[in-house]
């Protein structure tokens, strides 16, 4: 039975910035009398992701009032592509030339709330779009999403536009002022297999002074908006936000000229990335036996030096072990000293270009056609058996959490190994940086106040110690992973 409403207009409801109280209201109920007591506010604070968390491209807070200034701009060059397969059938009979396929493709790029498309290039393998963008970047730590598409709604608004494949970017690993020109191949997961679609040629390049005290110091700030620290979000809620925003993205970009189609806004955001996929999750346990791999390689080394296989190598260490030991003050400045030395050495091997999608790491060359089948299958299941179905289901939601927890594992390893990969130049050059500091330091002043310092620091009052993440944790987080270079 309904007692009355009340109509509060969007415009009259206050907007919330900060975590400060916000006190309830009473509003008159029409059309029954009596009153009803709410507290109502916009959350101008957070930052609503309607992307995977892992390929996010902006974190900045809903209320522009708390956006802070740019760092650089973006710009992307879509060249062109090359070879790609025929995506519908086409008659030219009446030429003699019988049946053959063709394939009107376009591309989408996806950075912060821009979205861009070219135009459609009609019948062609080799289309040539040679179009620029820009975008303002406020944060490095951020992915460009780029994705090809053939074009249906031509022939047909009701028939959904065909993914042809897409490459992501981060921000992090382009050289400041450096333009990149590379082809990528567009790589798709179908129910039959992985599939090369053809290549797509971009230029990209990341206008930035390069270590600008401003673009070092967003590598200490925290990742996200700080209401996220002060009152943060459930899983539950970030992912049914997540689903609103996606909706809302789509709906948005459905009344622009040309229109894009659901699919293709779902397929740019990665909304289907944490469905259930036994490839995905086998993909997740090999980058953690990755990440191992470097302590199992450091126990196979010191294996070697106590079977003497490089006897050389064996009196260095036990002369080394020696001064370690009758100077214990050197032990912390040296490992730093040999963190700076290892991050100079792999200086040499650092990436020339932006990586693209790795199908070996994504374990889509040999996947199972039987796991193929299960990761395309709907939820709920399309399986004849009511039981199984919801046995089924229960069992694909529960293993898409752990499959999540396991490439959070793995991404805090990959991040461990990216301190000195140069993967990030930035973060690398401030890494190695700070470690010959610590080092010079440590060697200056006696290990003894070092320890009494850090021991003081880590048990400081409450009263003094802030909310927010530290400098370190808020450096670490903004360290990249592979998590972007997974299909």
């Amino acid at each position: 039975m309904l007692l009355g409403h009340a109509i509060v207009p969007v415009g009259s409801i206050e907007q919330r910035l900060d975590d400060r109280h916000v006190p309830p209201k009473w509003l008159n109920l029409e059309a029954g009398g009596g009153r009803v007591l709410l507290r109502l506010c916009l959350e101008g604070g957070y930052h609503v992701l309607d992307e995977a968390a892992h390929v996010c491209s902006d974190y900045r807070p809903t209320a522009k009032q708390l956006w802070k200034p740019p760092i650089g701009i973006l710009e992307l060059g879509i060249l062109g592509g090359r070879n790609l397969l025929p995506m519908k059938s086409s008659s030219k009979a009446g030429m003699g030339m019988g049946i053959k396929g063709s394939t009107d493709a376009y591309c989408v790029a996806k950075y912060g709330k821009k979205w861009v498309r070219t135009r459609t290039i009609t019948d062609s393998f080799d289309p040539r779009w040679n179009e620029q963008y820009t975008w303002q970047v406020y944060d490095p730590c951020t992915v460009l999403t780029i994705g090809v598409f053939d074009n249906w709604r031509m022939l047909s608004e009701e028939k959904p536009d065909y993914r042809i494949g897409k490459v992501r970017i981060r921000v992090s690993t382009l050289e400041s002022n450096k333009v990149y020109t590379n082809s990528y191949p567009l790589l798709v997961l179908l129910p039959t297999g992985l599939k090369k679609m053809g290549e797509i040629e971009v230029a990209v390049r990341f206008v930035c002074p390069s270590l600008l005290p401003d673009t070092c110091a967003i590598y200490g700030q925290p990742l996200l908006p700080r209401m996220h620290y002060l009152r943060p979000l459930g899983v539950a809620q970030q992912e049914a936000l997540r689903g609103a925003a996606t909706k809302m993205v789509a709906a948005w970009l459905a009344r622009s000229e040309p229109p894009l189609g659901i699919e293709v806004v779902r397929y740019m955001l990665d909304a289907d990335s944490h469905v259930w996929s036994m490839r995905k999750s086998k993909a997740n346990w090999f980058r953690i036996v990755a990440v191992l791999a470097w302590a199992i390689g450091l126990a196979k080394w010191l294996n070697h030096i106590r079977r003497w296989r490089n006897p050389l190598t064996t009196i260095l260490v036990h002369i080394l072990y020696l001064v370690l030991v009758w100077y214990p003050d050197l032990i912390v400045p040296t490992g730093f000293l040999y963190v700076f030395l290892i991050g100079i050495w792999y200086y040499r091997f650092r990436p020339k270009i932006p990586a693209a999608m790795d199908t070996r790491l994504s374990q889509a060359e040999t996947v199972d056609p039987e796991d193929l089948d299960e990761e395309f299958d709907t939820i709920p299941s399309s399986k004849p058996s009511d039981i199984i179905r919801v046995r089924y289901d229960r069992l694909r939601i529960l293993a898409a959490r752990v499959q999540t927890v396991l490439g959070d594992l793995a991404t805090q390893g990959e991040r461990v190994q990216a301190l000195v990969s140069w993967r990030d130049p930035r973060a690398t050059k401030l890494f190695i940086g700070i470690c010959l500091v610590i080092t010079i330091t440590l060697y200056a002043v006696p290990s003894k106040m070092v320890a009494v310092a850090l021991g003081f620091y880590f048990l400081r009052h409450p009263m003094f110690r802030e909310p927010m993440p530290p400098t370190s944790l808020n450096f670490f987080r903004r360290l990249p992973s592979l998590s972007d270079r997974l299909i």
